[in-house]
């Protein structure tokens, strides 16, 4: 399916949140996602379905000033 993803059209065969975050290779830790603007928590990533046409953001924490 395609999906948007931090601006940038991506194709996935991932169904759940979290099989793209293990497709992309997030980190365990310090990771946000988002879909269509609603944050998705990390405990209900592998409840969440993803739709084609989504608009998924991603963000990680870095450290520094």
């Amino acid at each position: 399916m395609k999906v948007t993803i931090n601006n940038k059209q991506h194709e996935t065969q991932a169904k759940t949140v979290s099989e793209l975050a293990a497709q992309l290779q997030l980190p365990a830790k310090g990771v946000a996602i988002a879909i269509d603007n609603e944050l998705k928590p990390r405990t209900t990533w592998d409840d969440t379905i993803l739709q084609e046409g989504a608009t998924i953001t991603i963000i990680k924490a870095a450290c520094g000033g």
